[in-house]
């Protein structure tokens, strides 16, 4: 999953979800030198990612984009996932998109000193470029994916990844919301964490 559901599946706690959020920057037994519940938070990252690796509507969805991007497949899927977490939003949380995106933001911000260096580096460019709710459309979504293929070493075919999405949307919209389901129930029941599902009435609050 990519940085939206990993936010996201970081429930109530503030200092669980900035774990959540490094941890791709965390390696190995580092995550013993932050605080615990940061240090929770990091090890929260590392089981969602293995639940998605091995679960097999990710690896259904990876065939679709296994051809132009090989063993990159999967982060593209990632990015994917976030993209439709964000247009079903509301199906997710009781709370806006713009409302979670900046608490999270003012979240990270308080806690920066926590942050490892690279995630200082790009956090202000997030921020500004609102990025996490630009994922809610495609061309967001494919921005950020066209950024990361400049500065790491997925390969840069946001287009090919766009025109695979947009051929296969109702598929892969379909797969990321059974796979969503099981990763929920996952996340809640393996790790005590409270989301904040919506609201009965459908209604959001601001």
């Amino acid at each position: 999953m990519n940085y939206l559901a990993h936010l996201y599946l970081s429930g109530e706690s503030e200092k669980m979800l900035v774990g959540n959020f490094i941890g791709d920057y965390v390696k190995g037994r580092q995550y013993k030198s932050y605080p615990d519940e940061i240090a929770a938070g990091i090890v929260l990252h590392r089981r969602i990612d293995h639940f998605t690796d091995i679960h097999p509507l990710h690896k259904e969805a990876k065939i679709l984009f296994r051809e132009d991007f090989g063993h990159y497949a999967g982060i593209v899927v990632d990015f994917i996932y976030d993209h439709f977490l964000a247009v079903n939003w509301t199906s997710y949380s009781d709370t806006s998109l713009r409302w979670f995106a900046k608490r999270s933001h003012s979240v990270l911000l308080s806690n920066f000193k926590h942050l490892p260096l690279r995630v200082q580096g790009f956090l202000p460019f997030l921020i500004q470029n609102r990025r996490l709710e630009s994922y809610a459309t495609i061309d967001g979504i494919i921005q950020s994916m066209h950024i990361m293929g400049k500065y790491s070493s997925l390969p840069s075919k946001a287009p090919v990844a766009e025109s695979i999405l947009r051929a296969n949307y109702e598929t892969l919209g379909l797969n990321f919301k059974a796979f969503m389901q099981e990763l929920i129930h996952y996340v809640t029941t393996e790790f005590d964490v409270t989301l904040e599902l919506p609201l009965a009435s459908g209604q959001q609050n601001p």
